[in-house]
């Protein structure tokens, strides 16, 4: 059995929550994302108030008006589940970098490394649900077991708002009593199969014979459901940022025009980028800033540094250089902008520099700081000031 400690995060009916946290007068209504019933669109995504009726994802928008003639239809919305996906995101990777996203709401983390400084597995996944429901307003259900298997199958138990620990010690205990239909791989097909062997429990996969399973099943799906009724999964969970880019971007609400407002704005996805880079032990040799306009036309500038960085200021000064004098707005409002720290490389890698700028070690010392701030006491617990070179170079400009 593995001893990692790992986490699955699902949002529970993502799209259909997002749109109720959007509008609260959908709450409480069986909510439908996807098609319209009039076209021939399926079903994205439904409330647990619409699941109720048997609506369910892939199903075609006329069979959902016809279980749930009272259903809310509404289009999705790619943009602000993006958005919100990445304000989760960011949650995630404040307790580790060790985070592995299988789609817009749903995630493993592997948060081995991190116990010394949050506490216990179980610790961390109350801290990220908290965390989700308090800054985002969404709810998330969450597993937490030894390996990526048990701690998808712990997430999806009690849905929705489910948490669900399996106790390292008590697997097998956990594990013998579900329907075959838990474990991975195993569609209405393999179901019929195995039923046919009086096949029903996962224990009733662990105790049949071997060479009994891959008579029916073949060698390969045998050996697979096998290991998964003894509880074994040694996948380790492959971070996101392995190893291209890392970036923060938002969509605002209403469209900005106030430069200083933008650039506060941006200094913050800085931020957010900065730390993230410390966390994964990587430095960046490009930086890149987004602007979308309110006609939705979008421009991408970028700036080489002379050094690999993670610093939050080299990262901030790279931003605001770009956004000044790289971008051509003109006082154009702006609906989205973002920051992307490109061409990364292992931190550790880098040659040891002979001299030193007094400044640069103090960046490193203020970072060093934020970052244990943050780790201990959550965000906005210390945050980064303007030098007072900075603050003067910031008045005057447009």
């Amino acid at each position: 059995m593995s001893d990692r400690s790992i986490l699955h995060v699902d949002m529970d009916a993502f799209f259909a929550s997002v749109e109720v946290l959007d509008d609260p007068r959908l709450r409480g209504k069986p909510v439908i994302v996807g098609g319209t019933p009039e076209g021939r669109g399926v079903v994205s995504a439904a409330s647990y108030e619409a699941r109720a009726f048997g609506v369910h994802s892939a199903m075609s928008a006329a069979r959902a008006v016809k279980l749930c003639p009272d259903g809310v239809f509404i289009r999705p919305r790619g943009g602000r589940y993006a958005e919100i996906s990445g304000h989760i995101l960011d949650v995630f990777h404040d307790f580790t970098p060790l985070v592995e996203p299988l789609s817009m709401d749903e995630a493993f983390m592997d948060v081995g490394g991190s116990l010394r400084l949050f506490g216990s597995a179980e610790a961390i996944g109350h801290r990220i649900r908290r965390r989700i429901q308090d800054e985002i307003g969404l709810v998330a259900s969450v597993g937490v077991a030894p390996n990526k298997f048990l701690a998808k199958l712990a997430s999806d138990l009690e849905k929705p708002n489910g948490f669900v620990v399996v106790d390292p010690q008590r697997v097998q205990e956990w594990l013998d009593p579900l329907p075959i239909k838990r474990l991975w791989g195993v569609g209405p097909r393999s179901q019929e199969i195995l039923a046919g062997l009086d096949i029903r429990t996962i224990r009733d996969v662990r105790l049949c014979a071997p060479a009994r399973l891959e008579d029916r099943l073949g060698p390969a799906l045998a050996r697979h459901v096998s290991a998964l009724a003894v509880g074994c999964d040694d996948r380790p969970v492959i971070p996101d940022h392995e190893a291209k880019s890392i970036g923060h971007e938002l969509t605002f609400a209403a469209d900005i025009e106030d430069r200083d407002a933008l650039i506060d704005i941006l200094d913050g996805l800085a931020d957010k980028v900065a730390r993230r880079l410390r966390r994964a032990d990587f430095v960046a040799r490009t930086i890149q800033i987004k602007a979308r306009y309110p006609d939705f036309s979008t421009r991408m500038r970028s700036l080489t540094l002379p050094t690999p960085t993670a610093s939050t200021r080299a990262l901030r000064d790279a931003g605001r250089e770009l956004f000044d004098t790289h971008l051509g707005r003109r006082g154009r409002p702006l609906r989205l902008i973002g920051i992307t720290a490109q061409n990364l490389a292992h931190a550790d890698a880098q040659p040891a520099e002979l001299f030193t700028d007094e400044g640069e070690e103090q960046d490193r010392t203020l970072d060093a700081l934020t970052d244990q701030a943050v780790d201990r006491y959550g965000k906005g617990a210390l945050t980064r000031g303007l030098r007072r070179h900075d603050q003067g170079s910031r008045e005057g400009r447009e």
